[in-house]
């Protein structure tokens, strides 16, 4: 039996010489086996232990992006079945029909048919399915009947972001495991290795930026440093900030000084004047401010008034409302939190 699965052979063969340099790093450093796996070491240990025990379960893997969900079924694939993984699996991701029809055929055909192990350690096929978050409703029905007739010969992996959209039925017959955002040691000891690897001139700054915008997904940040080298030499805080296009923590600070401390004109021209300039976009603006108002002591009432505000000028933003009155809400938002923490002091 010959599975056609050309995404899983990408992702999980050992990448040649000649074609190394145009590989992206996110699958040029993906983890080949479970130890290689740079966090959450409490699961994939304990994924290590059943398999070792031969007491696989069905697996359901969720989190945010860039946690290593996929990179921790490959390399466990890699560990059961060898060079012959490409026979003994089928992966499905959301670029694939999700319909009904997938299950009942490709899917169906593959748990039902045959297992030829060609020699692989691990008899049991495997049906990898990533973002499975994205199955319609009657397909994850169609699923679930398909995973009880299968146990025997079939283990299912499933991972998505949202927990929440794949139906009670499909979770209870699976065993949950939540990747949670990589903290950032993990993220910088992962990134020191790649730099290592390439070669490359990155300064303390810079490797600090890409963690701080890394939220702990490890996928974006090797994404921002390959994007980054290639646009410049030497990687500094100032690079990767301008090859991602977010707001400088010193912009930022300008940028809350003059919501506290100038008057309305002035802000909305100084802030218009910086946004021009450097190419900034108003909702990356309201997003780190609001982390920046975090750090800033205030009453607690003035704080959460402002928080909210913050949160429906995003809202607005997300609709395609107006950058100018959603600037000048910003503005109007912050002059009511100063006249409050006036009123607060005296």
């Amino acid at each position: 039996m010959d599975v056609d699965a050309p995404a899983l052979r990408d992702k999980g063969k050992s990448l040649t010489a000649a074609g190394i340099k145009s590989v992206p790093w996110v699958e040029k450093y993906r983890p080949q086996t479970l130890a290689d796996v740079a966090a959450h070491r409490d699961i994939v240990d304990t994924i290590d232990r059943l398999t070792n025990e031969n007491k696989l379960p069905h697996l359901l893997l969720y989190g945010p992006p860039g946690t290593g969900k996929t990179s921790t079924i490959l390399a466990l694939a890699r560990k059961l079945y060898g060079g012959q993984y490409q026979n003994m699996i089928l992966e499905l991701n959301a670029s694939d029909d999700r319909g009904i029809e997938v299950v009942r055929q490709q899917i169906q055909d593959f748990a039902s048919a045959r297992s030829l192990s060609f020699g692989a350690k691990f008899s049991v096929k495997l049906v990898l399915l990533d973002e499975a978050d994205a199955m319609t409703k009657d397909a994850q029905f169609a699923l679930r009947r398909v995973i009880e007739k299968h146990t025997k010969s079939t283990r299912f992996a499933l991972i998505c972001n949202n927990v929440n959209k794949i139906i009670p039925a499909l979770q209870s017959r699976c065993t949950r495991f939540r990747f949670a955002p990589l903290d950032a040691a993990h993220v910088r000891e992962r990134l020191q290795y790649v730099v290592k690897s390439e070669g490359l001139d990155v300064d303390g700054n810079g490797l600090a930026a890409l963690v701080r915008l890394s939220n702990g997904d490890m996928r974006k940040t090797l994404n921002i440093l390959q994007s980054t080298q290639m646009a410049s030499q030497h990687v500094t805080e100032e690079a990767v900030y301008l090859c991602t296009g977010n707001p400088m923590p010193k912009d930022i600070e300008q940028i809350t000084y003059w919501l506290l401390n100038e008057p309305f004109t002035g802000s909305f021209t100084n802030i218009s004047d910086i946004k021009m300039r450097k190419g900034l976009a108003l909702v990356d603006i309201i997003r780190e401010v609001t982390m920046f108002v975090f750090k800033i002591q205030m009453p607690s009432n003035v704080r959460i008034k402002l928080i909210n505000d913050l949160a429906d000028i995003e809202y607005r933003l997300s609709f395609g409302c107006n950058d100018k009155l959603q600037l000048g809400a910003l503005i109007s938002t912050f002059t009511d939190a100063r006249c409050a923490l006036v009123a607060a002091a005296t």
